[in-house]
């Protein structure tokens, strides 16, 4: 359902609003799959939540100009595969346009067909769902299949344009201890 606009929005600046919104830490998974020509592709994202628990779903926001993503679409399914903290090289190789971004990559198939990359922390394998269009973007729906997590470890974030990593709190700690 899409609501009609209340009052003329402001203008808003690309740039603040990829700033101010930049203050917001994303995790880094790259969603791949088998193309129609049995081939593997795939794209680095940032944008990744979960959406439903029944049924299972999962949602990534690809842009609408990847070259990546409709070759995942026609496949009609995809994994996501979550980055682990010292997989930064692994994430700037899928968000690179172009080459092939599978060279020298070492990775699996799920069950349902899609690669799942070698040193991931976790994967969910999806069959496509349904696509909305939204701005700039697409909302890609994904009904979960089969999940699992590799190993422990610490995720790959995106904070304020820099990689990192999450380090947790101590048990009774307070975030303000940390300040």
């Amino acid at each position: 359902m899409t609501l009609p606009d209340r009052a003329p929005a402001p203008a808003i600046d690309g740039a603040t609003f990829r700033k101010v919104l930049g203050h917001y830490p994303t995790g880094v998974c790259v969603v791949t799959a088998i193309d129609g020509g049995g081939q593997p592709c795939g794209l680095t994202v940032g944008s990744f939540t979960s959406v439903s628990l029944d049924p299972p779903l999962v949602a990534f926001f690809p842009d609408k100009g990847s070259s990546s993503w409709p070759r995942i679409a026609a496949a009609g399914r995809f994994c996501v595969n979550v980055l682990g903290s010292g997989q930064e090289a692994v994430c700037r190789r899928f968000a690179a346009r172009g080459a092939d971004k599978f060279a020298g990559v070492s990775h699996r198939l799920s069950a349902g067909g899609s690669p799942i990359l070698d040193g991931v922390i976790a994967w969910i394998d999806c069959a496509l769902h349904a696509v909305h269009e939204a701005g700039d973007h697409y909302i890609v729906l994904g009904r979960v299949i089969e999940l699992d997590i590799e190993r422990a470890g610490r995720p790959l974030l995106f904070f304020r344009g820099r990689y990192g990593a999450f380090v947790p709190l101590d048990d009774g700690e307070r975030v303000a201890d940390r300040a």
